[in-house]
């Protein structure tokens, strides 16, 4: 099947081994790979088990993982339904759906800010984990979110932000009356047959799900401690934040890709899929499209620039590429902030060697 779908069979084995290799090391405790081109799946596989447990059930497939901000791409399609049908504008200032958001600033902001990483906000609040600790709603990241201070002006430069996502799903929800999870039910994963995708658990049993190995450092370092937070918790996995919240299968991913590289079909417009995966921080210091990542270099050593995707803090990777319609999505158990090795973007390169070569 790897021939059929355009890849040097060898070459792409090469890019499963180093799979086979970091589980049976241990340094991954359950992983899955899924690569397509052209529509059609070369590897679709699975390692390792749900828990760090050799009785644990085996990792499959189609088995959920918690994709941390891979839900942000994902969240911005549902939002950009608002944007096609005349009941959002881009340019519109965030007041004008959120009248408390004012003052400091904010009354520069535009929606567009907020989903291309422009708006000044931070990534985190100032409070995060205590508001974490103290298991607390969404409404109250919302409310923090609304007041809390600006890194720097608005459109002067670009600075990850997961707030400015938090706000985007704030308007989509008051603009239609509608939960996230319900609307991109019905206007994205219902249309794509996305249908192991949720933004919380959803219909899931946490025990069902791969658990995430803990972050160790960083900003949010977590241990068996923080159980009641921490990102395998009741707490967090139900809680559904629209920049880190979704749980879903490399399959369904690889359909949201698919979607993307066909034009935004069946979902989106042509005109919209576009404005998702090009940059609009021209002139800013780093590209980035609306919701999905992209520039040169942004998912493995020299990859093109056309490519879009994104990666989640838990562990996970996604990326298409246009040139050579090649959909990439690997999903681990082990968090960015664990793995020194840049391990995602080895497996990245590996995949990428054994397409067949494209002029861009």
């Amino acid at each position: 099947m790897a021939e059929k779908a355009g890849f040097t069979p060898e070459k792409l084995g090469s890019a499963c081994r180093l799979l086979d290799q970091e589980v049976a090391d241990g340094k991954l405790g359950a992983a899955a790979l899924l690569v397509a081109r052209n529509g059609i799946v070369a590897v679709e596989r699975s390692y390792g088990r749900l828990r760090r447990d050799p009785a644990a059930p085996e990792c499959r497939p189609d088995t959920v993982f918690l994709v941390a901000s891979i839900s942000k791409p994902i969240t911005v399609m549902g939002f950009m339904k608002l944007v096609e049908r005349g009941r959002v504008r881009l340019e519109d200032p965030v007041t004008k759906y959120l009248p408390e958001f004012k003052g400091d600033a904010r009354e520069k902001i535009t929606v567009r800010q907020l989903l291309c990483h422009a708006s000044g906000l931070p990534d985190m609040l100032p409070d995060n984990v205590e508001l974490r600790k103290r298991q607390a709603p969404l409404k109250d990241f919302v409310a923090g979110t609304l007041r809390t201070p600006l890194l720097f002006p608005p459109g002067t430069k670009v600075s990850y932000q997961s707030m400015g996502i938090l706000l985007a799903a704030e308007i989509l929800e008051r603009t239609t009356g509608q939960k996230l999870d319900t609307f991109l039910q019905k206007e994205i994963f219902a249309p794509l047959g996305m249908s192991h995708s949720s933004m919380g658990l959803g219909k899931n049993r946490i025990e069902d799900t791969v658990q995430v190995d803990l972050p160790l450092v960083g900003d949010v370092p977590q241990t068996e401690a923080d159980r009641a937070w921490h990102w395998n918790s009741p707490y967090w996995r139900t809680l559904g934040t629209p920049w880190g919240g979704m749980h879903t299968t490399v399959g369904d991913v690889a359909r949201a890709l698919e979607a993307m590289l066909d034009g935004g079909k069946p979902v989106l417009k042509q005109e919209t899929a576009q404005a998702m995966v090009s940059d609009q921080n021209k002139g800013l210091n780093t590209p980035w499209g609306l919701g999905w990542k992209v520039g040169a270099g942004a998912f493995y050593e020299g990859s093109p620039a056309a490519l879009f995707g994104h990666g989640g803090a838990t562990g996970t990777l996604c990326w298409a590429d246009p040139g050579r319609q090649i959909v990439f999505v690997l999903f681990t158990n082990r968090p960015e902030v664990n793995d020194k090795t840049d391990f995602r973007k080895r497996v990245s390169a590996a995949v990428a060697q054994a397409a067949a070569s494209v002029s861009y």
